[in-house]
């Protein structure tokens, strides 16, 4: 049985990885990535890393003091050379490119902000070091984002997504065989997902005994790996208690032993599985909206604000570290209680009509 816990085990092989990356990258970024540990979990420092590599593959290609070049080539005093049109041609690039498979990649919006933000990040640092003279990236401004739609199941959807869980009616003959065997636990993990709105891969990670049934809560590892408490209600706990029966029937693989949500093969379930497990039973239920985990997320986080109105509650529940970014996504249902408010003061009683006694 493995000595580290799942989320040890995740950050320990995202390290691996960012190692491996980091040999494809200029020798300094080394020192970028030293710097910024300390204040970045794995998973955001290997999304840097794939970020810069596009970033070097376009000065290799299409800046003429690069070209020839390769990526691990480059100097750190180089990147004193370019300018802030440099870094607004590199955001026009990520719009249509090839990669190195020679297959055409999108960035939308939010793709090209997120490596606009990585660059800004990367600058600062060996600005601040004063390893650089210049800060190109801090003249950048970053693109407008349009505002998406939020997704999220109506309270009837949820109804009916737990419904075709439970029974399966609508899944194809092949789908059905394996719904046989797994029916208990998929309700039981989209009943917690739909009752808690915690993220996919909190609910992965869970082990046996981080469910305390006495409490009704399960002991989940947020981002940055603090460790809290969530609570669940009635529904929750009674698939839960349905599909640990079953689960004491199990034996697991070695080194799952502890894995609360096991897949066929008896391993602990992947974030993969349970976004394709979700996607399956969605797109019966509601074929026009993509759902995916996430989205059962917000629909948790919707609830439980038109039940409180308590925007620092839901905000609390769901991890957000920024009560604005709870704000932002659930603006609409704000603007809703805002708009309900209008009567709800009286400033002066009715006067009676001449027919009441």
């Amino acid at each position: 049985m493995s000595t580290l816990s799942y989320h040890e085990q995740k950050d320990r092989d995202n390290t691996i990885h960012l190692r491996e990356l980091i040999k494809g990258l200029p020798p300094f970024c080394a020192r970028f990535f030293r710097g910024i540990e300390p204040r970045t979990s794995s998973r955001t420092r290997i999304a840097y890393a794939y970020d810069l590599k596009v970033f070097f593959e376009f000065l290799v290609q299409e800046i003429p003091e690069f070209q020839g070049m390769t990526i691990t080539d480059i100097r750190l005093e180089q990147m004193d050379h370019l300018h802030a049109a440099d870094l607004e041609e590199f955001m026009e690039y990520l719009k249509y490119r090839c990669n190195d498979k020679n297959q055409e990649v999108i960035n939308k919006e939010q793709g090209i902000m997120r490596k606009l933000s990585t660059l800004k990040s990367f600058y600062h640092y060996f600005f601040r070091q004063e390893e650089l003279k210049t800060n190109p990236a801090a003249l950048v401004q970053m693109p407008k984002l349009h505002e998406k739609e939020i997704i999220r199941l109506d309270i009837d959807e949820v109804a009916l997504l737990l419904d075709e869980v439970e029974q399966g009616d609508c899944l194809t003959p092949k789908q059905k065989a394996y719904h046989a065997k797994t029916k208990v636990r998929d309700l039981a993990l989209l009943t917690l997902l739909l009752g808690t709105g915690i993220r996919v891969s909190e609910c992965v990670g869970l082990n046996l005994q981080d469910v305390d049934f006495k409490n009704d809560g399960i002991r989940i590892h947020r981002k940055g790996g603090k460790e809290v408490t969530v609570y669940f209600g009635q529904e929750v706990e009674e698939a839960l208690t349905h599909y640990l029966e079953e689960r004491e029937k199990i034996i697991p693989e070695s080194g799952h032993e502890d894995a609360l949500f096991l897949s066929l093969q008896n391993k602990r379930l992947s974030v993969r599985s349970v976004e394709n497990l979700v996607k399956k039973y969605a797109r019966i239920v509601t074929p026009l909206k993509k759902i995916t985990p996430h989205k059962l997320r917000s629909t948790y986080g919707t609830n439980l604000y038109r039940e409180t109105g308590d925007i620092y509650l839901v905000a609390d529940v769901l991890g957000h570290s920024d009560v604005n970014t709870t704000k932002k996504h659930y603006a609409a249902l704000e603007d809703q209680r805002r708009r309900s408010a209008r009567n709800a003061v009286r400033l002066r009683e009715k006067p009676l009509s001449n027919s009441e006694p």
